[in-house]
């Protein structure tokens, strides 16, 4: 399929998803949103792809989040059922998404980093939720995953502030998984990716549903018992990836994984 607003590659079994709109330093409006949307369903829905590495065109931003311009001159501010960029309502995607934060990642741009399972942040990233100078608030997701990601006290004194933090705060906050130089950004989002790929692809996608969902349980005892409720759970179970592994094991020789 032909993108306008994104750029979509296929390296094996990774997918990398650029946001194209460097000229508004990859904001979105309503068209990116659907593109987006259709592109994280195809992603979703092809066997052959395993992970995503989602980053920003040039090097000034990830996303500066909604197109404050195209909504001021009467823009239409649609978005899919799955939210902001086709992501952040999006709950049926077992896949792991990596986020490559290659600059300013502001309002909806850190709400879908915040989406993401895994940060990976340039040195020259900055993070924040500024929606209130603009009469705004984080609704595509922030003002849940945040406090979730790094504790209530510490998500507020982001919130209520609007200010921005850089990536090495975000490491030590807690959302940001690794922080490199800019010129090695996307070596360590793929290097994050191949690790990742070495695993079952059945068993990563069974405990990404596991954790997310176990969250959302009222207990522990809850969260354990309702593991095998989960279709992702099930379907490692019934997977031939659940034959090859210990039989791997025991011949001593690496897995073939088939995600299956």
């Amino acid at each position: 399929m032909a993108y306008e607003f994104i750029t979509l590659e296929r390296e094996g079994p990774v997918t990398l998803l650029t946001l194209n709109r460097p000229e508004v330093m990859n904001a979105l409006h309503s068209p990116a949103h659907f593109e987006m949307a259709g592109a994280l369903d195809a992603f979703r829905d092809d066997p052959e792809q395993w992970v995503m590495i989602l980053t920003g065109a040039g090097d000034r931003a990830f996303s500066a989040g909604n197109d404050l311009k195209w909504q001021a001159t009467g823009g239409e501010m649609k978005s899919p059922p799955s939210g902001f960029a086709g992501l952040t309502s999006r709950f049926d995607l077992a896949k792991p998404l990596i986020a490559a934060v290659n600059g300013v990642a502001m309002g909806g741009g850190f709400e879908i980093a915040l989406a993401c399972d895994l940060i990976i942040a340039a040195e020259t990233a900055v993070f924040a939720l500024p929606e209130p100078r603009v009469g705004l608030a984080a609704l595509a997701g922030g003002l849940h995953r945040l406090p979730r990601a790094i504790g209530l006290k510490r998500a507020m004194g982001m919130i209520l502030t609007g200010r921005r933090v850089t990536a090495r705060e975000g490491h030590e906050l807690g959302f940001v998984n690794e922080v490199v130089p800019a010129a090695d950004l996307m070596t360590a989002a793929r290097r994050w990716a191949a690790m990742i790929v070495e695993l079952s692809p059945m068993s990563v996608r069974a405990s990404k549903a596991a954790v997310l969902r176990g969250l959302d349980e009222s207990s522990l005892a809850d969260a354990i018992a309702g593991q095998s409720r989960y279709a992702e759970v099930a379907a490692l179970f019934r997977s031939q990836d659940f034959v090859e592994g210990p039989r791997a094991f025991a011949e001593k020789r690496p897995p073939r994984w088939t995600g299956r």
